[in-house]
């Protein structure tokens, strides 16, 4: 449980110096479509970034409240474009309460339904409708809008007052924003800086959002009216991927999704190494323990959502 001070230490020096290759590639190719190839490896830096932010935002990397927070706001706000402070407060509330349709973040702000009930008040107007007939698709093509979300969520936050320090984190933001299209602008013809963005945007959401879809997506839901306690209410919910270092890498550790909802403040290093104690745990207390493949786990995500979809389309006929 203890930080992984040493292998964060080289985990954030890796980071940097795969985005500082990423820009000086950049700046090396100059003005030609080969940087469509930069801008694709440059999205998967910014999610590696990320991950990062996330761990110390989980008190992974340091036990101090000061140096989590620099180290947050240094990797989510100034590297990646995103608020810390708006994540923090909202990843908080999804990990006390996972696939809880009424108070999970990460189920309240997608535009697909995860359940029947939720059909009236997602389905608003005719391009919900579109997308919650067409969801097992349409959720997939929707994660690559999600880099631009998480942009704009801290200015939301803001307005609503929920951001501490909101002239740092935003101002941070802005310069991170500006920064990196006065670098494209200036490097690139106009058609190529247009699609350098759109490029890079779309595979930072995409990227982003295939990792965290399958930790949760098509497992168990449930209302607040539902008597679940802690233990159960994060090991129903989580699915894990089967590991191997790769997945360990792409997935930031989170394909130990269950291990990270029963230790948060684990270093991700760790949890491969508690995952055979806690499968004993839950063998010997009849606690259903869920692993799957990578390329099951999107099966899964997306034959759930065609089913609620189906669901949806059918109780709204019999309504009718």
């Amino acid at each position: 449980m203890r930080p992984r001070k040493e292998y964060y230490v080289a985990k954030v020096a890796s980071n940097l110096l795969l985005m500082a290759a990423c820009w000086w590639a950049f700046f090396l190719i100059g003005d030609s479509w080969w940087q469509l190839a930069v801008a694709v490896v440059l999205a998967l830096a910014f999610v590696q970034t990320g991950f990062i932010a996330h761990d110390t935002g989980h008190k992974q990397i340091s036990k101090s409240k000061r140096a989590s927070e620099l180290l947050g706001i240094l990797h989510m706000n100034l590297l990646m474009g995103t608020a810390y402070g708006w994540w923090v407060n909202h990843h908080n509330r999804h990990h006390s309460n996972p696939n809880n349709l009424d108070l999970d973040p990460d189920t309240l702000r997608r535009q697909v339904i995860f359940d029947v009930d939720e059909m009236p008040a997602k389905a608003t107007t005719s391009f919900r409708r579109f997308v919650i007939r067409f969801q097992s698709v349409m959720f997939f093509v929707l994660l690559g809008q999600e880099a631009w979300r998480l942009h704009a969520s801290g200015f939301r936050a803001a307005r609503q007052g929920a951001l501490r320090r909101p002239a740092l984190e935003l101002g941070l933001v802005l310069l991170h924003a500006v920064l990196f299209l006065a670098a494209v602008v200036t490097e690139l013809s106009p058609l190529k800086a247009v699609i350098f963005v759109l490029l890079n945007q779309a595979v930072f959401g995409l990227y982003l959002g295939a990792v965290f879809a399958p930790n949760h997506k098509g497992m168990a839901v449930y209302r607040s009216d539902v008597d679940l306690d802690w233990l159960h209410r994060q090991v129903l919910t989580s699915r894990n991927i089967r590991s191997s270092y790769l997945t360990d890498f792409l997935y930031g550790g989170l394909n130990y999704q269950i291990e990270h909802h029963l230790f948060p403040s684990m270093p991700r290093a760790n949890l491969r190494h508690v995952r055979p104690m806690v499968i004993d745990y839950c063998s010997r207390h009849a606690i259903p323990y869920y692993e799957v493949s990578v390329w099951e786990s999107y099966r899964e995500v997306s034959r759930y959502l065609a089913k609620v979809s189906a669901e949806a389309r059918t109780t709204t006929k019999e309504r009718a």
